[in-house]
């Protein structure tokens, strides 16, 4: 992320302590929920002060967005369309797996755009997210063709992978309130089993 030319190194620190305030209050109320007043609060500064830096909430979130939808796309930009077919569609489920790990409130971030329309990223979806889809289920069609993985849909294949691990961090609540004690090893269990699950799936048939 660029931040503006000519900032104090106090200013870029009150910057990247106000988008840190509100990827907490945004993730924990969403987008219409969070006002600028709970911002301001969480990152411990008065709302003129705040103002000073952002002039709105709208402007706050469109650059977590921003940087965000990078971050997204990512692990699937990482899948390489020469490696092993099995090897590389199973290093993405652990990608994505340890993004939900790592970054649990960019993912409820995230979700709570795409749950309201994703009004301020339409576009971004429209475009660069089609794009690398597209391009990556061209690649696991022809991995498909070749005999090397099952018969797939590559858009359905990655729709599940994102279901599947972005769950851990959208419904970590859910999930810790049904594990218990248990849910301490909740991400190395969750490896296990998608592992386990993915490479029965992709198991290429044997031919006659």
């Amino acid at each position: 992320m660029t931040e503006p030319k000519g900032q104090t190194r106090i200013q870029l620190k009150n910057r990247a302590v106000i988008r840190e305030a509100a990827l907490d209050v945004f993730s924990t109320y969403g987008f219409r929920g969070s006002t600028l007043d709970q911002i301001a609060k969480a990152a411990g500064l008065s709302k003129p002060n705040l103002l000073y830096y952002y002039p709105s909430k709208e402007s706050i979130h469109a650059e977590l967005l921003a940087v965000l939808m990078s971050t997204w796309l990512d692990p699937l930009e990482d899948m390489d369309d020469a490696g092993d077919p099995q090897t590389e569609i199973l290093a993405y489920v652990r990608r994505k797996l340890q993004m939900s790990q790592d970054y649990p409130r960019e993912s409820r971030l995230w979700a709570n755009e795409i749950l309201q329309g994703a009004p301020n990223i339409l576009n971004l979806l429209e475009n660069d997210l089609r794009e690398l889809v597209d391009a990556k289920a061209t690649v696991i069609s022809g991995w498909v063709r070749a005999g090397k993985i099952a018969p797939v849909d590559p858009y359905h294949l990655l729709f599940s992978i994102w279901s599947l691990t972005q769950h851990y961090a959208d419904f970590e609540i859910q999930i810790q309130a049904v594990l218990g004690d248990k849910s301490d090893a909740m991400f190395a269990d969750a490896e296990t089993f998608l592992t386990m699950l993915y490479t029965n799936m992709l198991q290429p048939l044997l031919r006659s």
